[in-house]
């Protein structure tokens, strides 16, 4: 039943393997000690652990003030505690949300314009990854899908009008190694005819790449002042794959016994971070680590696959996006 899942979890140990993946090495080393003062930005970052919880310790200790954004409250009070303990002046604050639920997306987004003046930077970053058996969000889209890209595109949509009131502001969105191999099915977006895990989550992780170029057309197009940029993190040590596929999963096991050649969270952050603060990165741009075919390194521009490049296909995931979730630009 995971075959084609540990097929493609074999390919990547190979890539870590395999020597003719060597450093770029056409940018610098950029870490988060690069990262310019955020003084007086204000930030939403989806996601309580992992990738997301590095990014908002990041943001916090650049000076940023930063809302995170997550479902489970009991996480989310951890995430700040952590952070104020590492920086203790920090402004951080958990904000309830499920992006599996269009309610609470916009209940959040609604909060937001009542106690914040603007945004300056949002971060699409929380996920689901390959849960075993086909699952559905409250809205009735397959998980995956729902999660990573519809869910993110209402909330983007929603924050538009405090992220246009923002200085310089920027939305970041996750993608991944897996958009590589990923297909927008439109005849089947919501894997009702046949459910593989890795496939719909490509789908989704492209669909999320998409929407970041797309956004920065329509950005450009419509005067919205935004710099939408995509990142992704290489293979990172976080509890993506335990989440969704299972702690007793086949994934979760190459994670768990092949932990080496997954590097730290915050490491695989900072492509994140790059996108997000970087004054080199661009609206409309894409990076991921610069080593061993992108699974690991220091933020570089990352390779993008041709079928994200289809202007067509994007401006119709766009249209389709809005139908489905009711959320307009």
């Amino acid at each position: 039943m995971y075959l084609h899942q540990v097929r493609y979890k074999l390919h990547l140990v190979q890539l870590f393997l395999h020597p003719r993946y060597h450093t770029r090495g056409h940018m610098a080393p950029w870490t988060a000690s690069d990262i310019p003062p955020q003084t007086g930005r204000a930030a939403v970052v989806t996601g309580t652990g992992g990738l997301g919880f590095h990014d908002a310790l990041a943001l916090a200790r650049a000076g940023a003030r930063v809302i995170i954004a997550g479902r489970n409250p009991q996480k989310g009070a951890a995430a700040v505690e952590a952070i104020r303990r590492s920086v203790p002046a920090a402004e951080v604050s958990f904000e309830p949300v499920d992006l599996a639920s269009l309610e609470t997306i916009k209940a959040f987004a609604a909060r937001l314009r009542t106690t914040q003046g603007s945004l300056d930077l949002l971060i699409n970053n929380a996920a689901v990854m390959a849960p075993p058996r086909r699952e559905l969000t409250v809205d009735g889209f397959e998980l995956q899908l729902g999660t990573n890209h519809l869910g993110h595109f209402a909330l983007t949509a929603h924050l538009l009008p405090l992220l246009r009131k923002g200085s310089q502001p920027r939305v970041v969105s996750l993608s991944s190694v897996a958009a590589r191999a990923g297909a927008l099915h439109f005849d089947d977006l919501q894997s009702e005819r046949g459910y593989k895990p890795m496939v719909a989550y490509g789908q989704s992780k492209l669909a999320c790449l998409m929407f970041a170029f797309e956004l920065q057309r329509q950005s450009d197009a419509n005067g919205w002042g935004l710099q939408s940029v995509a990142a992704h993190p290489g293979i990172a040590r976080t509890d993506l794959l335990p989440n969704g596929a299972g702690a007793a999963s086949p994934q979760a096991m190459i994670r768990r016994f092949l932990w080496f050649l997954f590097q730290p969270a915050a490491q695989g952050a900072l492509p994140t971070l790059y996108a997000a603060t970087a004054p080199q990165a661009k609206g409309g741009g894409y990076y991921g680590p610069d080593r061993l075919s992108e699974t690991r390194g220091h933020p570089a521009a990352a390779r993008m696959p041709l079928q994200a490049l289809d202007e067509k296909d994007a401006a119709r995931l766009w249209v389709e996006s809005a139908r489905l979730t009711g959320a307009g630009f």
